[in-house]
């Protein structure tokens, strides 16, 4: 197996109605995921609410976060970073339309902390 060398910020997928996710490495029970989000929102009344952990970081454009219970939304800009247990729900509100939202998120097995 040979080292391989990427770029988060090149060879960006052309705009879509769905975000687009390329598996970065993986490794049982971890996933390293480069998400890019055009104006892509979770649907009304859909909440993620995952058997793993998720840390997230966002490296360009921005976005919204909401959590179930919470009452207002938590806004991301570059160099936020999450960690969201395993089923904590939460649901992406919005993401920026004039620019590329470029996230980083590793997927992880067990609680997190």
């Amino acid at each position: 197996m040979s080292p391989f060398q990427g770029n988060l910020f090149e060879r960006l997928p052309p705009a879509s109605e769905k975000e687009a996710a390329e598996l970065l490495a993986a490794a049982p029970g971890l996933k390293v995921e480069r998400i890019v989000s055009r104006g892509q929102a979770s649907p009304p009344g859909f909440w993620y609410d995952q058997d793993w952990s998720e840390w997230v970081l966002l490296l360009a454009g921005a976005a919204g976060i909401a959590f179930e219970g919470e009452g207002s939304m938590r806004s991301l800009r570059p160099g936020d970073h999450l960690l969201i247990p395993a089923h904590c729900r939460h649901r992406v509100a919005w993401t920026d339309e004039a620019a590329p939202t470029i996230w980083l998120t590793v997927h992880f097995a067990g609680s997190a902390g």
